[in-house]
């Protein structure tokens, strides 16, 4: 790949994302909570600051669970049978994910308390 013109390495990396898409159900549930995500930021309108920080939390996730993915087939590829060792490796991966992901959810829940206010508006309080 090195020495490609730039738009033939976006390229690339656009298949991959249609390729995660297509293969992995966890991504593209990863993709669906992302779609909330956005459309909470949308409904609640929050200080810029959240914007970035949940970007932040869900490119990382989805990043994750790409090379997640990426790795486990590596693997496969590399050592199709069942080994102890591999399947170690294929749960360090996914705890990363897991992390990832509760850390997103953590950053959803502080962003929706702390726009409480903007919520109680819409009650009438």
């Amino acid at each position: 790949m090195k020495g490609r013109p730039l738009r033939e390495r976006v390229g690339f990396a656009a298949e991959g994302l249609r390729t995660g898409w297509r293969r992995e159900r966890s991504f593209r549930t990863h993709i669906v909570s992302a779609v909330l995500a956005l459309a909470a930021l949308l409904l609640l309108r929050p200080a810029p600051i959240w914007w970035a920080i949940v970007a932040v939390v869900v490119a990382l996730v989805l990043a994750l669970e790409l090379l997640n993915s990426a790795m486990e087939g590596v693997i496969d590829l590399l050592h199709p049978g069942i080994h102890p060792e591999i399947k170690a490796i294929k749960d360090m991966v996914a705890g990363a994910v897991l992390v990832v992901s509760l850390a997103a959810l953590i950053v959803g829940a502080t962003m929706v308390v702390a726009n409480i206010p903007v919520i109680e508006g819409w009650i009438g309080r």
